[in-house]
């Protein structure tokens, strides 16, 4: 956290300096107030008679105080604010720019409700603890020393009853934050949890309605909210039992002052304006000492948090930089002997021995059954995830040799489900090259057979696209994912099954387009549908996370009995009939 604050040290500086001086004006007010009341209205040391002139005179010299005080504690806690809230401002930036390096791995074993949680409450409450440490710290330490010693110097005896006092709110303040200290870590995580389920149900919303789920997740998050509002009302709780137990030794207290106060009126060493004032330095003292406990709480609230950010902050990248690497091959990508388990998955290997070379300018179709590990090779080229066993290369370049940005601007790839973000039809596009002239974007546009529906819309191009693209059909997000990559214009253009939207029309067209428009791009296209791919320039079937045959689509008819198996599922007919009607 010092790295944080060293950029704001000024400001860190000058707030609790601020407090000093409020702190001083405070703790001038009450010998003030005493002289008022001893010289000016009992006339004390004047033979019984009142003073106007000391009322009025100290009056004006206490405003003239107050104000000095109120303008030193106005600047304290702006500087404090923009210490803790810049902090905060940077540590957030931190915690998200690490989010964005994390592997999918880690990503996962975060869970996105806990990182939500982390880059938003967890950084308030860092926030709270810094501006507590450098307000209230300062603001309470010198009440207890400086009321203590002001104390004294009224008199001893008074001294004495505080001393008393001490070690019985002492005692209550650690016995209470002994027993909420460990419960703040577990908040945090209840949070995460209603965070979790919040994010499920808004991401999945779709799915709960057609469903009819809605009564069994609002359960759920029911019972994930009542373990957040339990666990923090046994905070609380703990909490409420420490102020009024602290308000009585302060009210016994300040009757022990009275009576001690009263004793000595009566021997005639101390005056009633002396007891006034030590009634209001005793409140400023234990006042102190229970604020002392809230910082303290504060601090450990805010210490689980800061020690849940360095999780993040300190977790490594699992998908590091390479050296870097530079070549002038454009698209070829090669599999050498490659072996890939999921982390966590006991060694299940999901692929096993992949040997597979893609030429530049290739179109590679790849089909097989679900599970197959279609979608887990292709991610293995922009290294989502890094192979158990062998090599990826990228133009005769092992993928880990690359820095990531120089590897993965080499790809461009869309999904199944495409990803949308709010902003404009335009906006979304731009996101493969956010330069990109208008030119470029129809270009793209027209070829993912995605133009003519945009010009369709109301505002065009500057139409704007819901929260996840919900504005738009599925075929018509995947077109725009479509043509968002190829807007890109990489090298390595990977489909991982992102036309399943489509009409085999639509389809057919689209690849058209592909050919005549980015002829020298490597495409490799994952499909379940024959249709799709059968005029690749070859097609890998992958059965069980092997690679069974691979060739055109021709060569797969006479010599691959599972894609045989495949196409006459598909169409329903006589393989060999639809050839003679395809040679025909």
């Amino acid at each position: 956290m010092k790295k944080y604050l060293k950029k704001y040290w000024l400001y860190t500086i000058l707030a609790p300096l601020f407090m000093i001086f409020e702190v001083l004006m405070d703790l001038v007010q009450p010998k003030m107030m005493s002289t008022i009341v001893d010289v000016g209205v009992l006339g004390i040391g004047n033979n019984g008679v009142s003073d106007l002139s000391i009322v009025i005179h100290t009056g004006i010299q206490m405003i003239l105080v107050v104000a000095f005080g109120g303008f030193c504690g106005v600047m304290a806690g702006v500087f404090s604010n923009l210490s803790s809230q810049n902090l905060g401002n940077d540590m957030r930036k931190d915690v998200f720019r690490r989010t964005m390096e994390l592997s999918f791995q880690q990503t996962d074993q975060f869970t996105t409700g806990s990182l939500v949680t982390r880059v938003t409450n967890d950084i308030t409450q860092i926030q709270n603890m810094v501006m507590q440490c450098i307000r209230g710290f300062v603001r309470n330490m010198m009440f207890f020393a400086g009321g203590i010693f002001c104390m004294a110097t009224l008199d001893l005896s008074f001294g004495a009853v505080v001393a008393c006092a001490f070690p019985i709110v002492l005692i209550c303040v650690v016995f209470f934050l002994s027993k909420v200290n460990p419960l703040f870590s577990v908040l945090q995580q209840k949070l995460d949890h209603v965070n979790s389920v919040m994010q499920e149900n808004i991401a999945g919303v779709r799915v709960v309605k057609a469903y009819v789920r809605e009564e069994y997740e609002e359960e759920r998050f029911g019972k994930a909210n009542k373990d957040l509002v339990d666990t923090q009302l046994h905070i609380l709780t703990l909490i409420s039992f420490m102020s009024p137990i602290m308000n009585i030794v302060l009210n016994i207290t300040a009757v022990a002052v009275i009576y001690v106060g009263a004793i000595h009126v009566q021997e005639g060493s101390v005056t009633p304006g002396n007891i006034m004032a030590a009634i209001t330095y005793l409140s400023q003292i234990l006042n102190s000492v229970m604020m002392f406990a809230m910082i303290f709480q504060n601090i450990s609230r805010g210490m689980a948090s800061y020690r849940r950010l360095e999780e993040v902050l300190e977790c490594k990248p699992a998908i590091a930089d390479g050296d870097g690497a530079k070549t002038k091959i454009r698209g070829k990508v090669e599999f050498k002997n490659v072996s890939f388990s999921y982390p966590k998955s006991n060694g299940e290997s999901v692929l096993r021995g992949i040997n597979l070379t893609i030429e530049p300018g290739e179109t590679l179709g790849i089909l097989g059954a679900t599970g197959s590990g279609k979608s887990s090779l292709v991610h293995l080229i922009p290294r989502f995830y890094d192979v158990t066993e062998g090599q990826v290369l990228v133009d005769d370049v092992d993928v880990r040799d690359y820095k990531q940005k120089d590897l993965r601007d080499k790809v461009a790839i869309t999904l199944q489900k495409s990803e949308l973000y709010s902003d404009t039809i335009r906006g979304n596009l731009r996101w493969g090259n956010p330069e990109a002239s208008d030119e470029e974007i129809c270009r793209a546009a027209g070829a993912a057979q995605a133009e003519e529906f945009i010009l369709h819309q109301k505002d065009g191009y500057d139409t704007m696209v819901a929260e996840k693209g919900m504005s738009l059909s599925g075929g018509q997000k995947q077109r725009l994912s479509i043509a968002r990559a190829l807007l890109k214009n990489a090298e390595i253009l990977i489909m991982d099954d992102s036309t399943s939207a489509l009409d085999l029309k639509t389809e057919a067209k689209l690849y058209e387009a592909l050919k005549q428009e980015y002829p020298g791009t490597t495409r490799i296209i994952i499909a379940q549908r024959i249709a799709s791919v059968k005029d690749a320039n070859r097609i890998a079937v992958i059965e069980n996370g092997q690679i069974v045959d691979c060739g055109p689509h021709a060569y797969l008819m006479e010599h691959c009995e599972i894609y045989r198996d495949i196409y006459q599922s598909q169409l329903k007919g006589n393989p060999l009939e639809v050839n003679k009607k395809e040679e025909a």
